[in-house]
């Protein structure tokens, strides 16, 4: 089992040293964020590269578990990995090109629907799931596969970047749902592609130590859309583990398709970022950023461990029904309608993750 440690203490490493050499570059990249939106919550400067250094530790990562003597038994296993590291790779560019000239929503969602694509061309894309009444099996027309794996992508991307508006918020939450899909793979025995998802683990936990409130530093769009690429692509990997992973993110796609459905009822644009998110709106409520992030980890680990322990796919989808009822129960009930107050004065918190189409910040 310690062999399985290995990536993960590799990205955990790599990314804790990479960090401040990047927070350095922001300044000469010009990758600061400002807070001037209302639904920026932080109220100094602060640098936004730090997803270079989880991209950096996670490429480390996975190179080294490729010389680690595990058994390998999937003959498409070399293509799908491909896919991963260049997916991953043009993702964090893409991010970081948005972090500089701030892209509007159109390039962003093509740039989107073309890192889908480059998964779907090297193998990485859902051909089959399990109905969860019957628990047979479902082998979706080829017709269906490519756009089903877009949404899929897309999707996976602009939840990771929607989340990222609390200090840690969608780091820990990566951690977590890399976790859940290393914890099946080896119980699968599928050793070999358990090595990725703990590499992600480890270069996410190691960027925890500087974004965790009060952050030093942010990870960009150039981070939240490497953390959204390689979730969407790891959870296919794990073998279409579809309602494993709307268990794990059950609160953010909530949330975020609760934010368009708001937006487009209020006349604007879904891509237009406000306070509404639910984390936005419980730190508006009173509770301090540690305690709505603490609250939002504890949720994905709780669900994720659903995901794990019930035995057959019609259970997960009434738990899915049950905490995503629940979950707009909170939205519409529990959690007072969002404001935008003005900026408070205090110290230095994330507001990175941006709506797309714009620059910066949650």
């Amino acid at each position: 089992m310690s062999l399985f440690l290995v990536p993960l203490l590799v990205g955990f490493g790599v990314t804790v040293a990479a960090v401040p050499p990047t927070m350095w570059l922001a300044g000469r990249w010009r990758l600061i964020q400002h807070p001037r939106r209302p639904q920026d919550v932080h109220v100094r400067p602060v640098p936004r590269a730090g997803g270079v250094a989880m991209v950096l530790g996670f490429l480390v990562a996975v190179a080294v578990a490729q010389w680690l003597p595990v058994e390998r038994s999937d003959p498409n296993e070399v293509i799908r990995l491909r896919g991963l590291v260049v997916g991953a790779v043009l993702a964090a560019v893409a991010g970081l090109v948005d972090d500089r000239r701030e892209l509007p929503p159109g390039p962003q969602l093509a740039v989107q629907v073309g890192l889908a694509l480059v998964a779907a061309w090297h193998l990485i894309f859902i051909e089959r799931f399990r109905n969860p009444v019957d628990g047979s099996l479902v082998v979706v027309p080829l017709w269906i596969v490519v756009p089903f794996t877009v949404l899929w992508f897309v999707g996976t991307m602009n939840t990771l970047n929607w989340l990222d508006g609390l200090d840690g918020l969608a780091a820990g939450v990566a951690a977590i749902a890399g976790t859940i899909f290393a914890l099946h793979m080896l119980r699968m025995q599928q050793y070999s592609v358990a090595l990725l998802p703990l590499a992600l683990v480890g270069s996410a936990l190691g960027f925890l130590p500087y974004n965790f409130n009060p952050a030093r530093v942010f990870m960009g769009t150039t981070g939240s859309l490497f953390l959204g690429y390689t979730l969407a692509a790891l959870s296919i990997m794990a073998g279409a583990k579809v309602a494993t992973m709307l268990l794990v993110l059950a609160v953010p796609i909530l949330d975020v398709a609760w934010q368009i459905v708001a937006r487009l009822r209020r006349g604007v644009s879904p891509f237009q970022g406000d306070r509404g998110h639910l984390h936005h709106r419980l730190y508006d409520a009173g509770y301090s950023q540690r305690q709505v992030v603490v609250g939002y980890w504890g949720v994905c680990a709780f669900l994720g461990a659903l995901a794990l322990l019930l035995p057959a796919p019609l259970y997960k989808l009434l738990a899915l029904t049950f905490f995503g009822s629940l979950g707009a129960l909170v939205l519409r009930v529990l959690v007072p309608p969002h404001v935008s107050p003005p900026v408070a004065q205090g110290p230095a918190t994330e507001a990175e993750g941006s709506e797309m189409g714009t620059s910066g910040s949650e």
